[in-house]
């Protein structure tokens, strides 16, 4: 059973949009189908998790919808005990996760207001309906790591669950490709930062004539993922943001707007919307100063000419990377990228931004790039040229190859198992009811019935 509830609920916890779902469908008739403590599950939560997942191509194993309610009921299991334990979700994380997930949504239907059109409701109250619902998943997702904290694996148990594994049920590993990488981030002219506060202040101007900071920050921000929220970024700690950006947002009033911070991303000005506590949420619009052309074509030049030196064995690319390049992460380590999303040296291409895609297809592996534009994780923009190192074909997973890998399938095993027994022990001590018209599912037998 655990399987499927850490399988479908990263589901649910990505494809979110059914609670509105149930919004369009007039005609469905609700009624309370299980309380688990003081937590309800309705026939609509079922019958819309069920639609959502069949609209995302989802295939249960049996019936959809005695597995949605089986995982529904471990959610509420889990949510009860997390507030019973007192745990907490920061505001912050919980519109940082709205966001994000807003934001995938918004990619795959076109636009914030083809969403807005297809659901009949502004994008703030798509916003409102969403954020308990979120703030529950995240809670439930604590109380899950708190069950399982501390938990670890030897390499003798990721040995003995590889070989205890059907070897017709052992997953493919997509092709993983080796990057090594020379940096160079263009600096901007003092001309350029100059420039750079001057429409800052002018922007300050409009906002003491009376302009709407929130209006002039979609209109003007370079943070796109706050300008079209009116540059608001939710509640953050200090150590959540750049130093010198909280100390400008932390040292305002209600409404106050700061003086032009610098921060590592560039210009901004800053206006406290609220405080909470040892939060803050403020708006902001950021102006990064541009790069004049003759300072990237110097970048671009001067990368070309180490490519050069580089393809006429002068130069080993990890010494010049150790010597040139400005990506502190890489430059000490042979030039060689690391996959943010579990720090190992392996990237498949779907997780390469396009203009890394695009570098890296064209490449055998040993060849040298062409100088070309990417972005750095703070969105500035910066001149690379890179190497494909070592390109490991797709495959099964091998213990030499994929350990760490297999670790990680390993662990989640174990985890699961770990909170399988913790529901297990709950649901004989919490209050549960099951409604007759489902007490039909067979996983309701093991337990889940008093």
């Amino acid at each position: 059973m655990i399987q499927k509830i850490n399988n479908t609920l990263c589901i649910l916890l990505f494809f979110f949009i059914s609670v509105i779902t149930f919004g369009q469908n007039k005609l469905m008739i609700d009624q309370v189908v299980a309380v688990v403590g003081d937590k309800i599950i309705l026939q609509s939560d079922i019958e819309n998790q069920v639609l959502q997942l069949m609209a995302q191509g989802y295939k249960p194993q049996g019936d959809a919808k005695c597995e949605i309610l089986e995982e529904l009921l471990a959610q509420k299991l889990l949510l009860t005990q997390a507030e019973l334990d007192s745990l907490e979700v920061g505001m912050n994380r919980v519109e940082s996760e709205l966001e994000r997930r807003l934001t995938y949504f918004i990619r795959q239907i076109g636009s914030e207001k083809k969403l807005e059109e297809y659901y009949n409701k502004s994008i703030l109250e798509i916003k409102e309906d969403f954020r308990p619902l979120i703030r529950e998943q995240l809670l439930t997702q604590m109380m899950q790591s708190e069950i399982v904290a501390g938990l670890s694996i030897t390499p003798k148990e990721v040995s003995r669950f590889f070989k205890n594994i059907d070897p017709d049920s052992i997953p493919m590993v997509n092709a993983q490709y080796e990057i090594q990488q020379i940096v160079i981030h263009p600096m901007a002219s003092e001309d350029s930062r100059a420039a750079a506060r001057e429409k800052l202040l002018g922007l300050r101007q409009r906002i003491q004539d009376g302009e709407r900071f929130s209006t002039l920050a979609v209109l003007y921000s370079e943070d796109p993922g706050s300008a079209r929220k009116g540059g608001e970024l939710g509640f953050r700690t200090k150590d959540e943001l750049d130093p010198e950006f909280a100390k400008a947002a932390f040292s305002l009033k209600d409404d106050g707007v700061s003086r032009i911070v610098e921060s590592a991303f560039g210009f901004h000005l800053i206006q406290l919307v609220a405080k909470e506590g040892n939060q803050a949420n403020v708006r902001h619009i950021l102006v990064k100063p541009k790069v004049d052309i003759d300072v990237k074509i110097k970048a671009m030049s001067k990368l070309d000419s180490i490519a050069t030196l580089i393809r006429l064995d002068s130069l080993k690319f990890g010494h010049a990377a150790a010597k040139f390049s400005e990506d502190e992460q890489s430059k000490f380590n042979d030039g060689i990228m690391v996959n943010p999303t579990n720090s190992s040296t392996k990237l498949e291409l779907d997780e390469l931004p396009q203009e890394m895609y695009t570098a890296v297809q064209k490449l055998k592996i040993g060849e040298i790039s062409s100088p070309f534009e990417s972005t750095d994780d703070k969105g500035d923009v910066v001149y690379k040229i890179i190497k494909v190192k070592r390109i490991i074909d797709a495959h099964k997973a091998s213990i030499k190859d994929d350990f760490e890998s297999i670790e990680q399938m390993a662990l989640s095993i174990k985890q699961q198992s770990i909170i399988k027994d913790w529901i297990d022990e709950h649901k004989k001590k919490t209050y549960i009811h099951i409604d007759e018209s489902i007490i039909h599912c067979d996983f309701l037998k093991q337990g889940w019935i008093k």
